[in-house]
């Protein structure tokens, strides 16, 4: 239990391990290396609050529905919601018990436009996103909202270089190229990998394309894979897996044809890990990408184009050395320290009376 009545109090009341969470975690973990007292109220039997389970000076409340009978559970300090059924227990707890709250944004796509979603935002002391894409997409749903754009930080995976080898020698081939992902075609673009792959397949069985994750379209994905003679032997995919940084290590090239991104933290992980990117040029990507300089833009659901940059990448070694070699030079700032730092900063800057922040924080 802490001790301390001005606990910071984290909320993400998600589904599932996606980067939301992951980006949650990291946070959680930087800020426990402060000493800061925290409380994490997520929802029962997910994922997230048992990967928690470690961090010292960190209280866990694993709720079920209705969450609004929960709010009590919120009382002091502040609590900062890092999705959205998270901002709207923050803002009935700020409601019902007096809690101020903060709100991460992390996806592009506009709220909803009910009386309640606007006041959740309205009422909250910050609202805080990963990208000036995200930002644009609030002002304009509130005029008058102010936002601090704070970005992901990349994970700094561990990897295992036998593990790594091991996964390349299963899936053969002579160049391999991968996306991470939730198998979600509406956000994430499979659909277009698999297209790219059929059409680079047709003149080089060399070609292979791992898919790493899981989510509502894998099945249909699978199907369609298996389905066209020249992709089942070159397509791999691997469901949820937890040592990503394995995976990350033995691609050659990794895609990103998301078609609409609020930032992409895996794409801070590929960057970190120095491969050759070809992303979509949409939302705040080109925000972190810059096109022919750190990796190679294309247009969104544009399989022909998306096949081009990686046949280009594969063709030329030494742009994909310069461009991994830039993305790697580039995402050295995006740590978990220097995003702990400024959600400290902020936590401060908005006059939040939370634990552990320093005198420094509050000077700033």
């Amino acid at each position: 239990m802490a001790a301390d009545p001005r606990v910071l109090t984290h909320v993400n009341l998600a589904r599932g391990f996606r980067g939301g969470e992951r980006q949650t975690e990291l946070l959680i973990r930087e800020l426990a290396g402060h000493g800061m007292p925290q409380r994490f109220i997520g929802r029962r039997d997910q994922p997230l609050a048992a990967r928690l389970a470690d961090v010292p000076k960190l209280e866990i409340r694993a709720i079920g529905k209705p969450f609004i009978a929960h709010v009590g559970k919120a009382r002091g300090g502040l609590l900062h919601a890092h999705d959205g059924h998270g901002a709207h227990f923050a803002h009935a707890a700020n409601r019902l018990v007096g809690a101020p709250y903060v709100i991460t944004r992390r996806v592009d796509n506009r709220p909803g436009g009910s009386r309640t979603t606007r006041a959740m935002y309205r009422r909250a002391a910050g609202v805080a996103v990963l990208s000036e894409a995200i930002g644009r997409v609030m002002t304009a749903y509130l005029p008058g909202l102010e936002v601090i754009r704070i970005p992901s930080a990349a994970g700094a995976l561990a990897v295992d270089r036998e593990a790594a080898a091991s996964l390349r020698a299963s899936w053969g081939g002579t160049c391999i190229v991968g996306q991470v992902g939730a198998l979600d075609d509406s956000q994430k673009g499979q659909y277009d990998t698999l297209a790219a792959a059929a059409r680079l397949g047709e003149s080089d069985d060399g070609w292979r394309f791992v898919l790493v994750g899981g989510g509502r379209d894998e099945t249909a994905l699978r199907a369609a894979a298996a389905a066209a003679d020249t992709l089942a032997p070159q397509v791999f995919f691997t469901g949820h897996v937890d040592n990503v940084g394995d995976h990350l290590a033995a691609f050659d090239i990794f895609v990103f044809p998301s078609r609409h991104e609020g930032l992409g933290s895996t794409l801070l992980d590929a960057m970190q890990a120095g491969l050759p990117i070809v992303a979509s040029d949409v939302d705040g990507i080109p925000e972190i990408i810059e096109h022919e300089v750190n990796g190679l833009l294309v247009p969104p659901g544009d399989a022909y184009a998306l096949a081009f940059a990686v046949q280009r990448l594969r063709d030329d070694p030494a742009l994909a050395q310069r461009l991994a070699a830039a993305a790697r030079a580039r995402v050295a700032g995006y740590t978990a320290a220097a995003m702990a730092g400024r959600y400290r900063r902020w936590y401060a800057e908005i006059g939040a009376d939370v634990a552990g922040l320093s005198q420094e924080d509050r000077l700033r």
